[in-house]
């Protein structure tokens, strides 16, 4: 008997045209709600509000930055076209984003100043 590992099996190519219909079926509010959830969650574990005793080892402020400021650019560019009953519940958790960002950072960014604030004005 040898210790070798039986080579894996090749990976299946991917239908295209089936990916295709299946995006197509999904409303396109449907796809900007969910790109929007998914920075939130990033940007919420990167502003430290992640459970569990690795939370504080998982903030990066930088990072939830950068994703709460895409958010933001997200959120405000397509709020018209999504209109406000998807649109309020996203700038909600905006700005409680932008208000947790302003409490974990050690140096405060002046009103107005903070992440996404040039798009949806002050959160102070």
């Amino acid at each position: 008997m040898t210790d070798q590992t039986p080579n894996p099996s090749p990976v299946e190519p991917v239908d295209a045209s089936r990916e295709t219909r299946d995006i197509a079926e999904v409303a396109a509010v449907e796809i900007i709600t969910t790109a929007a959830v998914h920075l939130m969650s990033a940007a919420a574990v990167k502003c430290g509000l992640a459970e569990g005793p690795d939370a504080a080892e998982l903030q990066d402020l930088d990072g939830a930055r950068r994703l709460i400021n895409a958010l933001a650019g997200l959120v405000t560019a397509s709020a018209p076209d999504i209109g406000s009953e998807h649109a309020a519940p996203l700038r909600d958790g905006l700005k409680s984003l932008q208000l947790a960002f302003r409490e974990a950072s050690v140096v405060p960014d002046p009103p107005g100043q903070g992440p996404g604030e040039r798009l949806t004005g002050s959160v102070v």
